[in-house]
């Protein structure tokens, strides 16, 4: 079977979903659906991660027992999904009964191999990452990231014996049997490793909301340990081996750079304990800053996927997403930005190709024009992930176009010349149907929608599909 296994990281459900998690998720919507379209059997995972010490602070903050707060906080990301047209297999979610049961025989399983051992942890915790830092990784004292002071942590606890994988996972990644892009990534995970791992306390004593150890009640699993094996849950995996996996193992996991070390040195560590293949490519993408800034609440510059659907419509907010920065790379925004971009691409380039070609073939031949074979091809960019490459591609053949009808003077040319004319739009009408066909998986909807006008017998030029906006 010719498979494809994409998944994003599974959201952490203290807040609402934003831009930065939209990136990823259309990011992987795009990727399913061209693979879909190649013919291939594809899975596509996204989810929730909904255990730990943040979630039960946020919901006691609004009053809610912790499942009563994540129910609500899962729709939230579903309902931001639907809204961008992102079409995924399984929305998994830890607080799933089967994912909890199958995170407890991981967990005994990786205990009886002697993976996992008692013993006493104290050290540096930053709650808003649900991570432990060392001294190095703070700046002035504090998380890099969250500008808070970590906390103390001294309690018994238990260990995984990451450290016994060093070299096994230095040579994986360096062989690219375990495939890190963009490269620079490759290389800080690599130093990263070879400064040496050490055993990571998987267990909290004092964190009641998450999952049970199986072999030792008093303690909850370390968040990220439980959230990891949603890749496999996600499956229907029940916690041991692959078995009938028949998508195992991932062929791409797609993820932001914050989270690359825990997913390359602890989740494929827990791999190699259970005697399950590493993935095959973990991909890893930027941040958006708004206006040259980081985005943040108290800045008030955070974009949310409702704003952009809301602006910009589904397909159009996709194709600003993943247009406005090459995956991989860090981008910058701004509502003037997009709204220029939107205009430019969408309303003056591909909107009034299709407005102008549409109507010159229904006012002058009636709707009939044959339209001749077309190819725009984006297949290298899209294997390589470079998804921004592949819409500049498609754009470069629109500009094309609408730069083949002002220099042909077509208005003049069906009066003087309408053999000749008609020959230009069957060109035209073949770009317009082989962007509509690259374009499928980037934008769904519109792409239809111009296919199926483009392929009609009888073609009208119809509604605009991108009004401009000001």
């Amino acid at each position: 079977m010719n498979k494809f296994y994409i998944t994003t990281p599974i959201y952490y459900v203290n807040d609402r979903p934003h831009i930065g998690h939209a990136y990823t998720t259309v990011a992987a919507d795009i990727l399913a659906r061209w693979h879909k379209k190649q013919g291939e059997s594809v899975f596509f995972l996204t989810g929730t991660d909904e255990h730990g010490a943040k979630v039960a602070e946020a919901a006691q903050k609004a009053g809610q027992s912790p499942k009563d707060f994540c129910d609500v906080k899962a729709q939230d990301f579903k309902k931001a999904w639907e809204l961008l047209s992102v079409k995924y297999d399984n929305f998994i979610r830890t607080t799933d009964p089967a994912h909890e049961v199958a995170t407890q025989q991981a967990l005994q399983t990786m205990f009886d191999k002697g993976f996992i051992y008692k013993g006493d942890y104290e050290g540096l915790y930053c709650q808003g990452c649900e991570q432990y830092l060392t001294p190095d990784d703070l700046v002035d004292g504090k998380c890099p990231d969250h500008r808070t002071e970590p906390q103390l942590i001294k309690e018994d606890s238990y260990f995984f014996k990451l450290s016994h994988f060093e070299k096994e996972l230095e040579k994986r990644i360096l062989g690219d049997e375990l495939k890190i892009e963009p490269k620079e990534r490759k290389n800080e995970v690599l130093s990263f490793i070879r400064s040496g791992l050490k055993d990571i306390s998987i267990s909290r004593k004092n964190v009641k909301w998450g999952v049970p150890l199986p072999f030792d009640k008093d303690h909850t699993t370390y968040v990220w340990v439980d959230a990891f094996l949603n890749y496999l849950t996600g499956l229907g995996w029940q916690g041991s081996g692959v078995g009938d996996l028949k998508y195992w193992p991932p062929d791409i996991q797609l993820m932001a750079k914050d989270i690359l070390r825990v997913h390359s040195t602890i989740w494929t560590g827990m791999l190699l304990a259970l005697d399950i293949p590493l993935p095959k490519r973990m991909f890893v993408h930027g941040f958006f800053t708004f206006n040259g800034q980081k985005m943040s609440k108290s800045l008030g510059n955070v974009i949310w996927p409702e704003q952009l659907v809301e602006k910009y419509g589904a397909d159009a907010s996709r194709y600003l997403l993943l247009s406005s920065t090459s995956l991989g790379h860090d981008g910058d925004i701004s509502w003037d930005k997009m709204t220029e971009k939107y205009n430019a691409d969408l309303a003056n380039g591909l909107g009034n190709l299709v407005s102008r070609v549409f109507n010159i073939i229904e006012k002058n031949f009636d709707g009939k024009v044959k339209a001749q074979a077309a190819n725009i091809d984006i297949v290298k960019e899209m294997e390589e992930f470079r998804l921004s490459d592949a819409l500049e591609k498609i754009k470069a053949k629109i500009d094309w176009a609408n730069k083949k009808i002002d220099e042909t003077k077509i208005w003049d040319l069906v009066k003087s010349d309408k053999a000749q004319a008609a020959e230009v739009l069957g060109e035209l009408l073949g770009v317009i149907i082989a962007a509509g066909e690259c374009l499928q998986s980037f934008m769904p909807q519109t792409a239809a929608k111009i296919l199926a006008a483009a392929k009609a017998e009888k073609i009208i030029k119809g509604e605009g599909i991108f009004p401009r906006i000001k």
